[in-house]
């Protein structure tokens, strides 16, 4: 089986007041089909910048990111953009819902952006919808329904154009503790069930309950890589 995603010895390297900072560095990781994976770190740590270029949306100063057996590097900008939007799906701490756009809109939205609306699409958003608990909110607007609810729409948003690679982050931060387990517990468990790849770069270790993976980093470089459930536990308890 390969891996949706794969990175070999990437680093991101700012360079200011003749001091070169290493955001990232030399990190190498893969994941693959069905993989929940926690990124977790302190502060300044360089998760966000490895997520940035786990997204395609910032080049590595060194090494290679490849995501679907395709190396990011060989790709023109515009190509990038094209990549990005039918390839990967993203959640954020703010859901960016559209405010003047239904619930049922907002989903659909992405199929229209990858020019993939068709008979089918409403049926396939109102599905998803449905899955995730939402059935009664498709009309409503985003300012008509709850933080934990406007966090699911956005995961059926980053999911219904069916990308190979889920990116979350912190998404569940604004959220108070039970819906935080909710929306975490159901990233995990459609990404399991649909064989994508999912990140998630969190600050709570208690997420990492739903995950299959950790991969901690610090001051830049991975500093350990868990798969195994005993050590997640006990990382996380």
């Amino acid at each position: 089986m390969n891996p949706i995603i794969e990175t070999h010895a990437v680093s991101k390297v700012y360079q200011g007041n003749n001091v070169s900072i290493r955001a990232v560095d030399n990190a190498s990781i893969s994941i693959f089909p069905g993989e929940f994976v926690g990124l977790v770190g302190p502060s300044g740590s360089g998760k966000t910048t490895m997520l940035a270029m786990l997204a395609a949306l910032l080049k590595p100063s060194e090494g290679e990111v490849i995501i679907d057996q395709v190396r990011l590097s060989k790709m023109s900008e515009k190509d990038r953009v094209r990549f990005r939007c039918e390839k990967i799906g993203f959640t954020f701490q703010s859901n960016n819902l559209i405010p003047y756009l239904t619930v049922l809109e907002n989903v659909e939205l992405m199929l229209r952006l990858n020019k993939r609306y068709d008979r089918s699409s409403r049926t396939q958003a109102e599905e998803l919808l449905f899955r995730l608990g939402l059935q009664d909110r498709m009309n409503n607007m985003p300012n008509q329904i709850s933080g934990g609810e406007r966090q699911r729409v956005s995961i059926a948003r980053s999911m219904i154009h069916n990308p190979s690679l889920i990116l979350a982050d912190e998404p569940t931060a604004s959220l108070d503790t039970q819906r935080a387990f909710q929306v975490t517990q159901t990233y995990s468990e459609l990404i399991h069930e649909n064989g994508k790849a999912g990140i998630m770069v969190t600050h709570d270790l208690r997420m990492c309950k739903f995950v299959d993976k950790i991969i901690q980093i610090e001051d830049g470089k991975i500093s350990s890589i868990l798969n195994n459930r005993d050590e997640i536990e006990a990382l996380i308890s």
